[in-house]
């Protein structure tokens, strides 16, 4: 275990990382609708130089590249995957609600009927059938081409 992640993992250390955290010092989620949410840095490995350091979204709960160069060269073994839940769970106001608002598909300003993914999927599969057809159909072709160009050789050399 690194020693940065030991002293985080303390109550001093857990301390001084809430008042970062509430400073938004690792940044703030890049999604629209976690309302720049502050985010925590995450490791997604404890083992030393296998990635570098992730943000970690406590509102979406998913994990982002930072943007910041200083952060994208830091080993995310220093912070561990334990960090930003055990932050989390020692804290627990800190955890926010899930989003109120969810995000709706519109064509034109008209929300999309739930049948419309039913039609996306029938128009995608026709149309890996129509090209998977078309790709069968020129194989075809090209092997009659070859058979009758077989066979005007051989009426050739008759």
């Amino acid at each position: 275990m690194s020693h940065t992640r030991a002293y985080i993992l303390t109550s001093r250390g857990m301390n001084v990382m809430m008042e970062k955290f509430r400073n938004c010092e690792f940044g703030r989620c890049p999604r629209v609708l976690c309302g720049g949410q502050p985010c925590l840095p995450v490791g997604t490995s404890d083992v030393p130089r296998q990635s570098t350091v992730k943000l970690f979204c406590p509102k979406c709960e998913d994990i982002f590249h930072p943007r910041s160069k200083y952060q994208n060269n830091l080993d995310g073994s220093y912070f561990g995957t334990t960090f930003p839940h055990l932050l989390l769970m020692t804290y627990p106001s800190l955890r926010p609600g899930p989003s109120s608002e969810a995000y709706v598909p519109r064509v034109f300003g008209f929300k999309l009927h739930s049948s419309a993914n039913n039609h996306r999927a029938a128009a995608t599969h026709a149309a890996v059938a129509a090209a998977t057809a078309n790709q069968s159909a020129a194989e075809v072709s090209q092997q009659e081409q070859q058979q009758s160009q077989g066979d005007q050789d051989t009426t050739m050399q008759g």
